[in-house]
């Protein structure tokens, strides 16, 4: 199991704010003690209380019981199935007691102009470290941004003595490109979707609310990937074409590698909760149930509004409806010679 980024405050351990944000694991057992999950492997077994996880991430070689995923969901936990050190996202089940309040602070910011903008501009200077774009429009930001973005590829090809002959790629498709280079910086880049991927997904934002991007399910994750791309997968693409090494299998191993190395995930996870939810901004701490209302903003959830005398109404059945599908298998038995 890798290194937990942050612990949990020992006397709060249920506020998402305080857990530890992510634990990954890979050729393990994952199985469930009471309200501890337990990570057995042939080198050690950890112990691990569901609530101070904000997010599991499993990946290759990894085994979990119905009993630890019910306890992760129970406690709020976001399990994700990711590639080795998270650089693929393939598939991410979320908790029902997940409150809302970092997707509501997303949606807030994005459908408002002037905050998109700021935004935006937040993530700019995080790539521009020393300039000023306080007043900078998007237009200005672009440009900026493939100006800074020519010179690094021309700068990684003096370095690397790699001709550079400029970028072409085909979206969902590495080997669409016609030189090696291209096809190593697809699939870096691809790589690098994945973790950023599961990190937004497992913080409980949304993938598809960008700042930057827009009109895909996955905007809010190009953008988080484009903070790194200048440090991470450009330069790895050179390095690689520059040693002979240009299978897709090459740049998804030399990420790896990178991110265990400098633990980008947690770097990631800071980094989106920043942009997010800053300094000084006002988060719900705790979980509310509550439903919205046009003139006061929201009222109390779990009340019979109704204004009738007499019995509440009777909640409705949780179970399903008319139309569900159920696979079910047949109870063990001890003779297990049976067909």
């Amino acid at each position: 199991m890798a290194d937990i980024w942050w612990k949990a405050h020992p006397h709060d351990l249920h506020r998402l704010a305080d857990r530890v944000s992510s634990v990954y694991v890979e050729r393990s057992h994952i199985d469930r003690d009471e309200n501890t999950v337990v990570v057995i492997n042939k080198r050690e077994t950890v112990r691990v209380p569901a609530a101070m996880v904000a997010v599991m991430l499993l990946g290759p070689g990894t085994r979990i019981t119905h009993g630890a995923v019910n306890l992760l969901a129970d406690s709020g936990t976001t399990v994700c199935w990711v590639g080795e050190q998270g650089v693929r996202m393939y598939a991410a089940g979320l908790g029902p007691s997940r409150g809302a309040a970092l997707l509501n602070r997303q949606a807030w910011l994005v459908s408002r102009t002037k905050e998109r903008l700021a935004v935006a501009r937040t993530m700019y200077r995080m790539r521009f470290p020393g300039e000023d774009v306080s007043t900078a429009t998007m237009q200005q930001l672009r440009g900026r941004e493939g100006a800074r973005i020519r010179k690094l590829y021309q700068a990684e090809a003096r370095r690397t003595g790699v001709p550079w002959n400029g970028r072409v790629y085909k979206a969902g498709d590495a080997y669409a490109a016609g030189d090696d280079l291209n096809r190593l910086l697809s699939a870096a880049n691809a790589a690098l979707y994945g973790i950023c991927h599961a990190v937004i997904t497992g913080l409980g934002a949304s993938p598809g609310l960008g700042f930057v991007h827009t009109g895909l399910a996955t905007s809010f994750v190009l953008d988080i990937a484009d903070l790194y791309k200048a440090e991470y997968t450009i330069p790895l693409a050179f390095d690689l074409a520059q040693q002979g090494h240009t299978e897709e299998r090459d740049a998804r191993l030399g990420l790896r590698d990178r991110i265990a190395q400098d633990k980008l995930l947690g770097r990631i996870v800071n980094d989106v909760k920043t942009l997010l939810s800053p300094e000084g901004t006002e988060m719900p701490g705790v979980e509310v149930n509550e439903l919205w209302d046009e003139r006061v903003g929201t009222v109390q959830g779990g009340v019979n509004w109704s204004g009738t005398e007499g019995p509440p109404v009777p909640a409705a059945d949780p179970g399903m409806g008319d139309d569900h599908l159920a696979i079910i298998g047949p109870e063990f038995t001890q003779d297990t010679s049976s067909p």
